[in-house]
């Protein structure tokens, strides 16, 4: 019987552990909002399943050729749907900055559907079909980035890294001998350093701390490709 009760006990911790170390299915709470397709409840970063919106520094074109921040109007719209209100997520996945992925609702409303029929997002079809109603109703209306012309989220991080390839050459002049801040990632050369206040921070070459600056990976300190995927894992540019 005592061996019994032992199996059982060491049972239940062990099932105990295995659900501690699964990922977070559900969150809900207050959203701090990063950009058009993401943002933070608490210390978890989440990232809105089946969408794809500008990113933060992203322009756009309108029907009349001028010029518009469609990346931060994505963001403003996010927020104004949000507000103040809790948001409830459901998670579906996680990506490569440890953010989780999910189908997120304030009430009733799905967030994502909402942005999608904005036209301040698009549906994001290599993961999921689910919005791509909401996308042609959007695009029939010529709402948001449909009234006018725009490069998908996608194209345009995928440029902006090429961008970040081309500049390397140009960066590594800039830089010191090779030590530990030398890249290991290939074409990635700007900096997430954290400094001594534990605030995140990323440098580019053109950026007056750049040269002094040495990233040591052993203390969460990391490489980007780019300007946008730097925001998205939390780091922000230099104040001044």
């Amino acid at each position: 019987m005592h061996s019994r009760r032992t199996s059982l006990c060491f049972l239940l911790v062990a099932l105990g552990a295995a659900s501690a170390a699964l990922p977070q299915e559900r969150i809900a709470g207050r959203a701090q909002i990063v950009d058009g397709d993401s943002f933070e409840v608490g210390s978890v970063g989440v990232r809105l399943f089946g969408v794809d919106a500008p990113e933060g520094r992203q322009r756009c074109t309108r029907s009349n050729g001028s010029s518009w921040q469609c990346g931060e109007a994505a963001a403003d719209e996010l927020r104004r749907l949000v507000g103040s209100r809790e948001v409830a997520c459901e998670r579906r996945d996680s990506d490569d900055y440890g953010r989780i992925v999910a189908v997120c609702r304030v009430g009733n409303l799905d967030l994502g559907a909402a942005m999608v029929r904005a036209g301040l997002a698009v549906a994001y079809r290599r993961y999921s079909a689910d919005y791509v109603a909401e996308e042609r109703e959007a695009r029939a209306a010529r709402r948001g980035l449909w009234a006018g012309e725009f490069v998908r989220p996608e194209d345009y991080r995928r440029d902006e890294r090429s961008a970040a390839r081309e500049a390397e050459p140009r960066a590594a002049q800039n830089r010191r001998a090779p030590s530990a801040s030398t890249p290991r990632r290939g074409g990635c050369y700007i900096k997430g350093n954290i400094n001594g206040d534990g605030e995140r921070i990323y440098h580019v070459p053109d950026s007056s701390s750049y040269r002094s600056t040495e990233i040591d990976e052993s203390r969460g300190e990391r490489w980007f490709c780019t300007e946008s995927e730097a925001l998205r894992a939390g780091w922000r540019a230099p104040r001044g």
